[in-house]
């Protein structure tokens, strides 16, 4: 963690790609990759000369079987706050459009659900784990 945290560290500062003062949105899914983002920028946050706040944000789909509750927990524990977009994107794929390849599709209105809500909470950066 420790290796993953200085090379974050390294691409923030080199990029300058987070500021005095930004509030930044993980896009959070559930998965390794998003899970890892965000428990990196979280522990970042704590040293990070911009003091930087953080907010956690996952879009639901609407399907059936999905669970946050692990998620949420785990932004508890890192104390960062966390906010779940409800959506029917996946009954609009796969029940009423009966998208044959939906995946271009679905990403780009997740992405729109993820965007509507960040920028509702007065975010304007996004990241992503992948």
């Amino acid at each position: 963690m420790q290796k993953l945290l200085g090379l974050l560290r390294r691409c923030v500062d080199d990029y300058a790609m987070i500021a005095p003062g930004d509030r930044i949105a993980a896009g959070v899914s559930g998965g390794k990759d998003s899970l890892t983002l965000l428990a990196l920028l979280a522990e970042l946050r704590k040293f990070h000369p911009s003091g930087f706040q953080l907010e956690a944000i996952s879009v639901d789909m609407g399907l059936p079987g999905m669970d946050f509750a692990p998620v949420e927990a785990l932004c508890r524990r890192l104390e960062v706050p966390f906010t779940r977009v409800e959506t029917q994107i996946g009954p609009l794929l796969f029940d009423h459009r009966k998208e044959k390849n939906p995946c271009s599709l679905c990403a780009k209105l997740r992405r729109g659900a993820l965007h509507e809500a960040a920028l509702a909470r007065g975010i304007r950066k996004i990241a992503l784990g992948h």
